[in-house]
């Protein structure tokens, strides 16, 4: 549990705190979801998923429609989900997850922050070994449920890790289940038939290790990485760097 508390504190996203760039992260994972196996969301767990994430986040429902219309439209762009790698300056290890349809446009994007900010972009795969890859689950709690035996109910299913967590502005209590990521289907599917209220779901990069950095780093770093989360086709982005709080 503490790696993943460590990361929870250190992870300094705002991505989900600006709600047209949520919508456009969002909608693209609806998109890709629905073209990959099917618009329908009863046959399609996947897609199922990300309307409850689109719900969370208060998404239109129209807005969600048109996100799964697209991905059956003739002229739609045919997004790919690429992963960039490479160090931000002071030796922090950065994953910048993007879905785009034009890899050229994006890599040279990416290659320019993280030149223009003091880093390197590397090959694909050279820094993955930092981090693990994980899907998380937040769940509505249950009145007289104990985490403990939660985690043990879980855990033939992939769950590895539980703890109690908030979720939205409201900070509202929700459990947190983290599992490896090739888990993800057989936890949505046990917590579905168990009656468990899913409210969202999400692949993360948990650093193995955290790496401090003085105020005046952290200040270089934090512009290089809002360019990345200002860049249209950047999902998510994942680092090593330790939060000043822990």
């Amino acid at each position: 549990m503490g790696r993943a508390f460590e990361y929870r504190k250190a992870r300094k996203l705002k991505r989900w705190g600006n709600m047209s760039r949520t919508f456009t992260r969002i909608g693209k994972e609806i998109t890709i979801a629905a073209k990959a196996g099917g618009p329908d969301p009863d046959t399609n767990p996947r897609l199922r998923a990300l309307m409850q994430n689109a719900k969370a986040a208060n998404m239109p429902k129209d807005t969600v429609e048109r996100a799964i219309k697209k991905a059956t439209e003739k002229d739609a762009g045919d997004y790919k989900e690429i992963v960039y790698e490479g160090y931000g300056p002071f030796g922090i290890a950065i994953l910048v997850e993007a879905a785009t349809d034009n890899n050229t446009r994006t890599v040279a994007n990416v290659r320019s922050y993280f030149t223009k900010h003091g880093g390197n972009l590397g090959t694909q795969g050279s820094l993955s070994f930092l981090f693990e890859h994980k899907c998380v689950f937040k769940i509505k709690p249950v009145d007289g449920l104990d985490l403990d035996d939660l985690e043990l109910e879980l855990i033939d299913y992939g769950v590895d890790d539980v703890e109690h967590d908030t979720i939205g502005e409201e900070e509202t209590p929700v459990i947190s289940l983290y599992g490896a990521f090739e888990e993800y289907s057989n936890i949505q599917k046990h917590l579905e038939e168990a009656g468990y209220e899913i409210l969202t779901s999400e692949f993360v990069r948990i650093p193995n290790d955290l790496k401090e950095v003085t105020d005046e780093q952290r200040a270089t770093l934090e512009k290089l990485l809002d360019k990345f989360e200002e860049d249209e086709d950047v999902q998510n982005v994942f680092h090593n760097m330790k939060d000043p709080e822990d």
